[in-house]
């Protein structure tokens, strides 16, 4: 009997370490080996043709990257574009998740249309854009002409393309966002906000008082994805503009491209990647951080 007992609480004492194991294992082999080795690449002067043969340089990569004025501009875009996917996707799919969560006839139909943007291939969202937004043949251009304006460079113009690029985003992600919000409205307590009401306050309050303060989480970590995933967005900018014109659009992800296939600087683009990785970890941090500061304020 105690043979088996003690093999009863050696099973508990392994069964956790089992449960984990296999994650542990799929991160480490396609991701922290992949990362490390990118990391590694990245102080070397590895190059496309050879990628064996790279040698170590130190921060030799870095200090080309910092002295080069394309790394700023190629930074201050992908930092222009996470913050306007953040502020305008989230917008967007919180005044969408309100919308659909009061009840009107045809919600489902509404919530259905709504969540294409999120549903289609990147890929196919891509052509379409690139349809609409042709200078010639484009919807867009067709409505401009309509109202009596000139036609619009929406891709190839250098001050139209990464707002072009940031509509297609918003229409994207919004979905996503209002998926995650609806989901933090429907679960808010009614009896809090009746509670509200019978105190007098106006749908405003209730919302400032009550909903908000619920939802204010979710909020929060659509934020964090959204802009974890503009940092890392690679297939709609690239297909669009490919980074241009005159690399208007060329952010972080996209110069690594450029700087990988078609300058073969292996060793470089790994730079490119390391200051990317540092960006998200970044805003991880931030997030991380106000909402250790969320949850002290909500504990006191």
């Amino acid at each position: 009997m105690a043979s088996v007992a003690s093999g009863r609480s050696l099973s508990r004492a392994i069964a956790p370490y089992a449960f984990v194991l296999p994650p542990v294992i799929y991160l480490g082999v396609f991701m922290f080996g992949p990362l490390g080795r990118q990391i590694w690449m990245s102080l070397t002067n590895t190059r496309i043709i050879n990628p064996n043969a790279g040698r170590y340089i130190g921060l030799r990569n870095f200090e080309r990257l910092f002295s080069d004025s394309g790394f700023y501009d190629s930074l201050r875009i992908t930092a222009l574009y996470a913050a306007a996917s953040v502020v305008l996707g989230v917008m967007a799919g919180v005044i969408s998740a309100l919308a659909i969560n009061q009840p009107f006839r045809g919600r489902a139909i509404v919530r259905a249309i709504l969540l294409f943007g999120w549903a289609a291939p990147n890929v196919a969202t891509s052509l379409i854009w690139l349809w609409m937004y042709n200078g010639q043949s484009g919807v867009f251009n067709d409505i401009a002409m309509a109202l009596g304006l000139e036609r619009i460079n929406w891709l190839t113009s250098a001050e139209m393309a990464l707002p072009s690029i940031l509509i297609v985003t918003v229409w994207q992600t919004a979905p996503f966002v209002m998926l995650v919000i609806l989901a933090a409205l429907q679960s808010t307590p009614e009896e809090v906000k009746e509670a509200a009401r019978i105190d007098g306050a106006d749908r405003l309050n209730v919302f400032r008082n009550v909903t908000l303060p619920h939802i204010l989480p979710s909020v929060q970590l659509v934020s964090l994805l959204t802009a974890v995933w503009a940092i890392r967005r690679f297939d709609i900018i690239y297909l669009l503009t490919g980074g241009g014109p005159l690399g208007s659009t060329s952010t972080l992800v996209v110069k690594i491209r450029q700087t990988a296939f078609e300058n073969y600087e292996l060793g470089m683009a790994s730079a490119y990647g390391v200051i990317g990785l540092v960006l998200a970890l970044l805003v991880a941090a931030v997030h991380f951080i106000v909402e250790r500061k969320r949850a002290q304020w909500m504990a006191r």
